[in-house]
């Protein structure tokens, strides 16, 4: 007879205690999640990273080890010294936003094209 394994939800995972409160009180008093960006009218709204919203696409990218720790690095300078807490799918959206933004803007001139030439 197989047996059946109870795990617990994540209500119970991540509920609140009154330790919590006391060991975060400070800590979180200053980091804040990053808002998403305000519905906007026009051309602009299209070519703003999606943010927060639950995304229908995927796609995988390889990076190096060091690429990888570069990206957490500016993520917790970010969560740190700015007090915004960005998932590291939020950072790459909004990078790969302006690069593609920038080449919209400046075509041939733009970083995007004069580092794939590199």
């Amino acid at each position: 007879m197989p047996r059946r394994v109870s795990m617990p939800a994540a209500d119970d995972l991540f509920r609140r205690t009154a330790e919590n409160d006391r060991r975060n009180q400070g800590k979180n008093a200053r980091v804040r999640a990053v808002p998403d960006a305000p519905e906007a009218e026009g051309e602009a709204a299209e070519k703003r990273p999606s943010g927060r919203v639950r995304h229908d696409e995927k796609i995988t990218v390889y990076v190096t080890s060091a690429e990888l720790m570069e990206l957490e690095r500016t993520r917790l300078v970010l969560r740190g010294e700015h007090g915004l807490a960005v998932d590291r799918g939020r950072l790459v959206r909004e990078a790969l936003g302006l690069v593609l933004a920038d080449f919209d803007a400046q075509g041939e001139d733009s970083a995007l094209v004069r580092r794939l030439r590199e």
